[in-house]
């Protein structure tokens, strides 16, 4: 596996928008005056009658969405994590959520890998609240190939969605030929003495904390949560049950996130110890997003600490 090439998931979703406008022609993109970064204007560009840049209202975007989808169009809502889920929660509530409509809310800029832009900008909380909300779709993918499958395949299905991205170019996992299924986690590696469960930029983390671990004798298999809700509970306990310890790593609050998420399946199903890495009762902080990562210790260092 090479993690040199790196991509960030918001380009991915822009180059997924624009193919996945090529073949429906019902998909709709709606941006809140941050195009340039939430990459919907390479839709722009080549769909310009279907993009709809809502002005800095995020609010309307998410209200706009909703009556999209009433008229059977299939809207992608995009603007920054903090924005997407705190400023506009209560029309993803009440707009979206409640009547169950058929809105993909692409949030970009998620996680302190945000970087420079500051705590203000950072959204540590976006997973805790979005999943929380009745009928709504929760994902995280890691990187450039899964992203683009979530992109295209969540046009498929009516339920309404929220996909969290990155600002930060993080490492391509994938092959273009590896399979994915919504709903399902990804397992890498069969080793038994730990699972890492770990969602978006942290995944590539946790591949790097397998290869330094296998070197000390140290086998430990990854598992990919790139859908947060419905979570796949089936591969949750297996690992739990088939290795010694389980870790969840994640650029979020461990409060309501990945690790949250996966500590109400275990203790429902096969209650065990969980070791959760991700911001702790904190806001972020500005600076570089890879220094960040290992202040807040969510990156592979802080993994194979813990051995």
């Amino acid at each position: 596996m090479n993690l040199d090439k790196k991509i960030a998931t918001r380009q991915s979703y822009g180059e997924a928008l624009k193919e996945l406008g090529k073949e429906n022609e019902n998909i709709v993109v709606l941006d809140a005056d941050l195009s340039t970064a939430t990459k919907t204007e390479i839709f722009a560009k080549e769909f310009p009658n279907r993009f709809f840049d809502i002005g800095i209202s995020e609010q309307d975007m998410i209200s706009t969405a909703a009556g999209f989808a009433t008229c059977k169009k299939i809207p992608y809502a995009s603007t920054f994590a903090v924005f997407a889920a705190g400023r506009a929660y209560d029309q993803i509530r009440n707009s979206v959520c409640y009547p169950n409509l058929n809105v993909k809310i692409c949030a970009t800029h998620a996680g302190v890998t945000v970087g420079e832009d500051g705590a203000t900008h950072q959204m540590l909380e976006d997973i805790a609240m979005m999943r929380t909300l009745p009928n709504l779709q929760v994902f995280s993918p890691s990187d450039d190939v899964e992203t683009k499958f979530i992109i295209k395949e969540i046009s498929k299905i009516t339920s309404p969605c929220y996909v969290r991205l990155s600002r930060l170019a993080t490492p391509v996992i994938y092959d273009e030929s590896e399979n994915f299924e919504l709903g399902k986690a990804k397992q890498i590696g069969d080793g038994e003495d730990a699972t890492i469960f770990a969602t978006g930029v942290c995944v590539a983390e946790a591949l790097k904390a397998k290869e330094t671990l296998a070197e000390r004798g140290i086998f430990i298999r990854v598992v990919d949560i790139h859908t947060i809700k419905p979570i796949d509970k089936e591969t949750i306990i297996r690992c739990a049950k088939e290795t010694k310890r389980i870790i969840t790593v994640e650029d979020h609050s461990i409060t309501g996130g990945l690790g949250s998420s996966v500590c109400e399946v275990l203790a429902d199903e096969y209650p065990c110890k969980v070791t959760r890495l991700g911001i702790n009762d904190s806001f972020g902080k500005s600076g570089n997003a890879v220094e960040l990562m290992k202040y807040f210790k969510i990156d592979a260092d802080a993994i194979v600490e813990l051995f």
